[in-house]
C-alpha cells in the first residue's frame, strides 16, 4: 500500500477551505466556455492541459469571439507572465531541478503559491516539494472535477456574471494576501500595487495590469527589503 508523504498531505488538506470558491469558478468557465461554443472534451482539455483559470476564461471568450489564435496566445501569456515572479519567490526558498521545476511549474497556480508561502513559517524544515505538490495537484483536482460538472450541466446555468461567479477569482486571492501582511513593508507593497494596478487598468488591457503591476510590486519590495537590513560592515 502506498502512503503519500506528510507533507504532500499536508499541503492537500491546505487548499480544503478554498475548494468552495474554486468549484463555482471551474463550473463558470465551463459554462462560458461552451457558450462560446468549445466541445466538452475541448473544455476538458484546456482544464487538463492549461490549468489557468483566468487565461482559460479569457480564452474562452476569445474564441467565442472568432479571435485568432496568436491574439489569443499573447493575451493568456500576458495574464499568466506573473507566475515568472512565483517561481523566483520560490525558488529563493525551495531550489528545484530538472523534472522537478517542470513538474511544480505546470500545475503552479495563484492559491498553491499563496498557501505554500503563507504556511512557509510554519512548516518544520522549510518548505518542500512535496508540499507544494500536494498543494497544487488538491487544486488541480478540483478544478477538473468542476469544469466536467459545469460542462455536462451548462445548459441549465446562466450568464456567470449574471451570478456574480466573476468575483469569486480575486476575493480567494484577496483572501491569501491579508494573513501575509505580517509588516509595515508588506502593507505598504500591497497597498502600492493595488493603487498601481487600479490605475494602470483604466488605461491599458488586463493582461498588461498583471505585468505592471506584479513587477512593480515585486521592484518595490527588493527595494524596501535591501534599504532595510543592516549595513554589512566591512573589516578595518
Amino acid at each position: 500500500m502506498c502512503v503519500l508523504p506528510a507533507p504532500f498531505r499536508a499541503g492537500f488538506v491546505a487548499m480544503l477551505p478554498l475548494w468552495l470558491g474554486v468549484a463555482p469558478f471551474a463550473v463558470a468557465y465551463a459554462v462560458t466556455a461552451r457558450a462560446a461554443h468549445l466541445s466538452l472534451l475541448e473544455t476538458q482539455f484546456m482544464s487538463l492541459g492549461v490549468f489557468a483559470g483566468a487565461s482559460q476564461f479569457a480564452a474562452a471568450g476569445l474564441f467565442g469571439q472568432g479571435v485568432g489564435a496568436l491574439a489569443i496566445i499573447f493575451t493568456t501569456f500576458l495574464l499568466n507572465v506573473r507566475h515568472v515572479l512565483y517561481g523566483l519567490s520560490l525558488a529563493q526558498q525551495m531550489p528545484l531541478h530538472g523534472w522537478r521545476r517542470m513538474v511544480a511549474a505546470q500545475f503552479l497556480t495563484d492559491e498553491a503559491y499563496g498557501v505554500t508561502i503563507a504556511a512557509a513559517p510554519k512548516t518544520p524544515g522549510g518548505l518542500s516539494l512535496a508540499f507544494l505538490l500536494g498543494a497544487e495537484l488538491s487544486l488541480y483536482a478540483v478544478w477538473n472535477t468542476f469544469t466536467l460538472i459545469g460542462s455536462l450541466a451548462g445548459a441549465f446555468i446562466p450568464d456567470p456574471k449574471a451570478v456574480g461567479a466573476d468575483v469569486i477569482f480575486p476575493l480567494a486571492f484577496l483572501g491569501l494576501l491579508v494573513p501575509l501582511l505580517r509588516g509595515r513593508l508588506e502593507l505598504t507593497v500591497a497597498l502600492v500595487s493595488g493603487l498601481l494596478a487600479w490605475g494602470v487598468s483604466r488605461l491599458l488591457p488586463g493582461g498588461l495590469t498583471v505585468l505592471i503591476a506584479g513587477v512593480g510590486g515585486a521592484l518595490l519590495g527588493a527595494a524596501l527589503s535591501t534599504r532595510q537590513r543592516p549595513a554589512v560592515q566591512r573589516p578595518a
